[in-house]
């Protein structure tokens, strides 16, 4: 019998957060310790008195004053320094940073450094944390566990492998809602369309990666780090169908490929129950009706975001980091109508061209280094109109 797990989320009101909720539901043996949102203080709230939780904490402090005054049963905590205590005083041994961009790494080093476990759905710590976090994870002996398709499939493969067993590592695509389609055609996409993904169903930023694929960019970086895996034996390839999530090759040119359903639920709980399957209320897949499997190259010339992130990776040291933050103020721009949909490339090559890429020595480094390539992107609007 498995002892209770004490649980944070934060991020709860996204949809990796609400979608765990539902997982914490199913399950007695994990309590709710705290949860927490950028700034949605009424959903937030209501998920603290629906789940018994009496600590919150939002990232806007003006949603924190406004939470503050219709709660006066609870505790709010505001700001960043308000996310921090609440990983550090929460009594949690497992958080679940399920954030969205790099305001998730000041607590993944929160949780790592208090050694807690941590199931990561914030792909972006390890995107610009890269060796740091993953140094402090060793150090404080905290493991961490992805909450993504592709790298929970990697992760249940590869822990039933002997060490160097496994030669390359497959991470698969949907390609998103504009497969198929040409540079040129790609031009005029609207906001609409590049929200309409068909498979997932995800937050603003997170579809948008998906459409240019940005997101298999950072995902090849998560596995870099997760599995210590170098970049030229990491691949990505379109799988339509969105049911082989990841796929091994072993030393002896066998494959090995795990195979479900597209439910983001599978992913989260696998690492809120430590790395284990759990029973969900999901239906398997039936393979007869699906009938057929199909897998294509990627299209980097009409999707150059994957180029960009893939070489950014190589770089090292800063470049990640300036990768991503040029990515969030790009995506941003486009949602906000001040960019079109080819843009969001043009906007992040201009900034890693211009960006100072050094080693990172410390974390104040890469928040430094995200400062300048916001600072860089932005000026690179007018450039690309």
């Amino acid at each position: 019998m498995r002892t209770v797990r004490r649980l944070l989320v934060l991020g709860s009101t996204g949809s990796i957060g609400a979608q765990a909720l539902d997982v914490v539901g199913l399950d007695e043996e994990i309590e709710l310790v705290g949860l927490s949102a950028e700034s949605s203080w009424e959903a937030l709230v209501a998920q603290a008195q629906g789940h018994g939780v009496r600590r919150i904490a939002l990232a806007d402090p003006q949603a924190a004053a406004r939470a503050a005054e219709t709660w006066p049963d609870g505790e709010v905590l505001s700001g960043a320094e308000g996310l921090v205590r609440l990983v550090v005083e929460s009594g949690a041994d497992l958080v679940l940073n399920a954030l969205v961009g790099s305001a998730g790494l000041g607590p993944t080093v929160a949780t790592l450094g208090e050694g807690i476990e941590l199931a990561l759905a914030n792909k972006e710590s390890l995107v610009v944390g890269g060796e740091l976090v993953t140094t402090l994870a060793q150090a404080t002996n905290a493991r961490i566990i992805p909450v993504d398709s592709e790298h929970t499939a990697l992760h249940q493969l590869l822990s039933g492998l002997p060490p160097g067993a496994a030669q390359r590592l497959t991470i698969t695509a949907s390609g998103g809602p504009f497969r198929g389609r040409s540079r040129t055609e790609l031009a005029n996409v609207t906001v609409h369309e590049a929200l309409a993904h068909p498979t997932w169903a995800m937050g603003g930023k997170i579809t948008i990666d998906s459409a240019t694929l940005m997101n298999k960019g950072l995902e090849l970086m998560e596995a870099h780090h997760l599995f210590g895996t170098p970049y030229d034996r990491i691949d990505v390839l379109v799988h339509p169908q969105s049911l082989i999530h990841g796929i091994v090759q072993l030393s002896d040119g066998a494959m090995l490929a795990h195979m479900g359903p597209p439910d983001m639920r599978i992913a989260i709980s696998y690492a809120l129950h430590g790395g284990e399957s759990a029973p969900l209320p999901i239906a398997p897949l039936d393979l007869a009706r699906i009938g057929q499997l199909t897998f294509e190259a990627v299209d980097l010339d009409a999707f150059p975001c994957l180029r960009l992130a893939r070489e950014a990776a190589v770089a090292g040291g800063t470049a990640p980091c300036a990768l991503n933050a040029a990515n969030e103020v790009a995506v941003h721009g486009f949602l906000s109508g001040r960019l079109s949909f080819t843009a969001i490339a043009e906007v992040i090559e201009r900034c890693l061209d211009r960006a100072e890429i050094a080693p990172v020595s410390s974390f104040e480094s890469l928040y430094e280094a995200d400062r300048q390539a916001r600072a860089l992107a932005e000026e690179a609007f007018a450039a690309v109109g």
